[in-house]
């Protein structure tokens, strides 16, 4: 069960990858805060949803302003 968590894992990053491929560097920005933001979030709220929501929110607000 383990292998097929990881390899479902592993094919949904490489299409988050190649979806990725096009984005301007703003648009990239924002993407990757938001996901950081979104983990930070949730650990810090011990997985509560209003916790990872905030962040990744906060975290694409970052994202975003980088390099303006």
């Amino acid at each position: 069960m383990q292998a097929a968590k990881t390899i479902t894992v592993a094919i949904l990053m490489a299409g988050v990858m190649a979806g990725c491929s096009n984005m301007t560097d703003r648009q990239r920005n924002t993407a990757i805060g938001a996901a950081g933001g979104a983990v930070l979030g949730s650990v810090l709220t011990g997985g509560d949803a209003v916790g990872t929501v905030g962040g990744a929110a906060v975290g694409g607000v970052i994202g975003n302003q980088i390099r303006k």
